[in-house]
C-alpha cells in the first residue's frame, strides 16, 4: 500500500503528459497526413518554407508547384497546409 502511494504522483504525471503533449501531437500528425494524402492538382498550398503556390502535378513522393511563372518540385512532406480561398 505504501509503495502504491509513492507511485501515485509519477502515474499522475504520465497521464497528464499524455493528455497535454502526446495525444494533441498525434492528432496534429494525423491531420497533416490526411491533408497531404488528399492533395490534388489545382490546390492552393503553402510549403514549410512559406512558398505560396498552386499544385501543377503530384505523385506519391513529389509535388510540382507553380509559383508565379516558376515551376518548383518539392517532396510531398514539404507541404504545410492547403489554402481555401473564401
Amino acid at each position: 500500500m505504501q509503495s502504491l502511494l509513492q507511485l501515485w504522483p509519477i502515474l499522475a504525471m504520465v497521464v497528464i503528459f499524455y493528455f497535454l503533449l502526446i495525444r494533441p501531437q498525434q492528432k496534429r500528425q494525423k491531420n497533416v497526413q490526411q491533408m497531404q494524402s488528399s492533395l490534388q492538382k489545382g490546390d492552393k498550398i503553402v510549403t514549410i518554407g512559406g512558398l505560396h503556390g498552386i499544385i501543377e502535378s503530384i505523385d506519391e513522393s513529389k509535388v510540382v508547384i507553380k509559383a508565379g511563372n516558376t515551376m518548383l518540385t518539392f517532396d510531398r512532406p514539404a507541404i504545410r497546409e492547403k489554402r481555401t480561398e473564401a
